[in-house]
C-alpha cells in the first residue's frame, strides 16, 4: 500500500491535541529505546509526527515500565524516509520485529516473500482481540483468506458531503439514489452552482468516485478480482457499468468547471463547498477538521452535512460498505526471534487499542478502529460527525482500501493516469479497462 499521501491523508482531524496527550503522557514512564529489540524484548518501527508520535510513544513507554524484561526499542521516521527504510531492511533481513505499514499491495509482496508471519491462528487462540477491532478493517490486513497484519490506530472512510444552506435555498433532499445523485445535478447546474467539487488536478480525488461505483455497481467482489489478479478482471460488466456512469455524470456538467485544474492538497476544493460555489463534494474524512478550521464559521453554524454515499438502482453493493483508509497496520517480521515475537504479540494483546490508547485518539478527533465506543464517542465537541465517521467504520459489511494503497506502485500509477483520462473523456470506458487489465498480477 505505497502511496504519495499527502500529509492531510496520513492524519485525520488534527485539531487542538497537545494537551490531552500530555495527560497520558505524564502518566506514562520508561524510555523508548534504540530500533533494535533487546534480549527477550522486540523493536518497532513508526512514523513521526503529531499524534500519532506521542499516542504511540506513550504505549510504549507504559507497555516497558509494565514489562522491563521484554522492553520494546522504538524508533520514529518521517514517512518517506521509513518507506525506504523499511524496504531495505526487510531486504537484508533486519526489519524490525514490528513492521508497520498501510496494509495491501505491499504487504502481499512481504507475504509473498515469506517476510512476514501469518496470524491467522494466533488470532483464533485470542479471539478477544479481533472482536474488539473492526471486522472490515481487517480487509487490506488479509491476504489469500489469511491475517498477516493487526490494524491499529484509526478509520478514514471517504464521506459524502453537502452544503445544507445551498440544498435548503434549492428545497433539495440529499441523495439516497444515483438517480437522486443526477437529478441533483440539473437542479444545481439550473441554479447556476456547480454540483460537485472535484481536485480532479491530484487524481486520486477522482479515483474516490471509482472506487464507490465499482462497490455500488457491484459489489466488493470487483475490485477483489482485480488485486487477485484475475485476468480481465478491469473488464467486468459492473465495472464496464461504472466507468460509464462516471462519464454520464461528467457529460451532465456535474462537477465544477476547470476540475482537471484544481488541486486538493491546496484545499481549494473544500473551499469551493463551505463558499457555496459547489453543492456537494466526495472526500476524506480528515478534510472535516480543515473545513472547520478554515472555512469560517460554516462548520459550526451546522451548514455542512454527510450522508452515506448513495446507492445504484439494480446495484449489488451494500449501501453500508465504505471505502477509504480502513487502518494502519502491524505485521511481525519473520526473521525475528521466538521470543521477539512473543513480546510482539504481547504488545498487541495488552497495549494496542487498550483503553487509554482510545481515549488519547478520541481526544485528537480521530476515531479508533474500536468497537464499542460510542459512550467515548459522545462525550466529544465533534460527536455527531465521529458518530457518522465510527457508523461507517463499524458497521461496513466491506471496507475497501484506497486503490492506490491496495494495487502495487506499478499498477497504481497507471491507474491514476487512466483515470485522469477518464474523467476528461480522452479514453472510453472499455479502454480504460484494456489499459489496466495489462497491469494486473504487475
Amino acid at each position: 500500500m505505497e502511496t504519495k499521501a499527502t500529509p492531510s491523508r496520513r492524519t485525520f482531524i488534527s485539531l487542538a491535541i497537545a494537551a490531552p496527550l500530555l495527560t497520558w503522557g505524564l502518566t506514562s514512564c520508561g524510555t523508548t529505546g534504540p530500533g533494535g529489540g533487546s534480549a527477550g524484548g522486540a523493536s518497532l518501527w513508526a512514523l513521526s509526527g503529531d499524534p500519532n508520535e506521542t499516542i504511540r510513544k506513550n504505549s510504549v513507554d507504559a507497555f516497558n515500565k509494565a514489562n522491563p524484561k521484554t522492553p520494546l526499542g522504538l524508533t520514529f521516521f518521517q514517512n518517506d524516509a521509513y518507506k525506504t527504510k523499511i524496504k531495505t531492511a526487510i531486504g537484508a533481513g533486519q526489519a524490525p520485529t514490528m513492521i508497520y505499514g498501510w496494509g495491501g499491495g505491499t504487504l502481499k509482496s512481504y507475504v509473498d516473500g515469506g517476510q512476514v508471519d501469518d496470524l491467522t491462528s494466533w488470532f483464533e487462540e485470542n479471539p478477544e482481540v479481533k472482536e474488539r477491532l473492526f471486522a472490515g478493517a481487517f480487509g487490506a490486513g488479509t491476504i489469500d483468506g489469511k491475517i498477516y497484519a493487526i490494524p491499529i490506530q484509526t478509520v478514514q472512510p471517504i464521506i459524502f458531503f453537502y452544503n445544507k444552506e445551498l440544498f435548503e435555498q434549492a428545497g433539495a433532499e440529499p441523495p439516497q439514489t444515483w438517480s437522486d445523485v443526477m437529478s441533483l445535478v440539473t437542479t444545481f447546474n439550473e441554479r447556476g452552482i456547480a454540483p460537485f467539487s472535484l481536485g480532479g488536478q491530484s487524481r486520486w480525488t477522482s479515483m474516490m468516485w471509482l472506487q464507490y461505483m465499482f462497490d455500488r455497481v457491484g459489489g466488493p467482489q470487483v475490485f477483489t478480482d482485480i488485486f487477485e489478479g484475475k485476468p480481465d478482471a478491469w473488464s467486468h460488466p459492473a465495472a464496464i457499468d461504472a466507468l460509464t456512469k462516471i462519464q454520464e455524470l461528467v457529460k451532465a456538467d456535474g462537477f465544477i468547471k476547470g476540475f482537471n485544474s484544481i488541486t486538493a492538497d491546496s484545499n481549494a476544493d473544500q473551499a469551493l463547498l463551505y463558499t457555496g460555489k459547489a453543492a456537494m463534494m466526495l472526500h476524506g474524512s480528515w478534510t472535516y477538521g480543515g473545513m472547520k478550521n478554515d472555512g469560517g464559521s460554516f462548520v459550526q453554524d451546522g451548514k455542512l452535512g454527510w450522508v452515506p454515499f448513495p446507492a445504484v438502482e439494480g446495484g449489488l453493493g451494500d449501501p453500508k460498505n465504505a471505502v477509504g483508509n480502513p487502518s494502519n497496520f502491524l505485521s511481525i517480521s519473520s526473521k525475528a526471534s521466538d521470543e521477539e515475537k512473543e513480546t510482539a504479540k504481547k504488545y498487541f494483546a495488552e497495549s494496542l487499542s487498550n483503553d487509554d490508547e482510545v481515549a488519547a485518539f478520541i481526544e485528537t478527533g480521530a476515531v479508533p478502529v474500536v468497537n464499542g465506543i460510542e459512550d467515548m464517542i459522545q462525550e466529544t465537541e465533534e460527536s455527531e460527525f465521529l458518530s457518522h465517521v465510527y457508523e461507517l467504520g463499524a458497521n461496513a459489511p466491506a471496507f475497501q482500501q484506497s486503490w492506490d494503497q491496495a494495487l502495487s506502485p506499478t499498477a497504481a500509477e497507471e491507474l491514476l493516469n487512466n483515470i485522469d483520462q477518464l474523467f476528461v473523456l480522452s479514453i472510453t470506458p472499455e479502454q480504460f479497462a484494456t489499459n489496466m487489465n495489462e497491469t494486473l498480477g504487475k
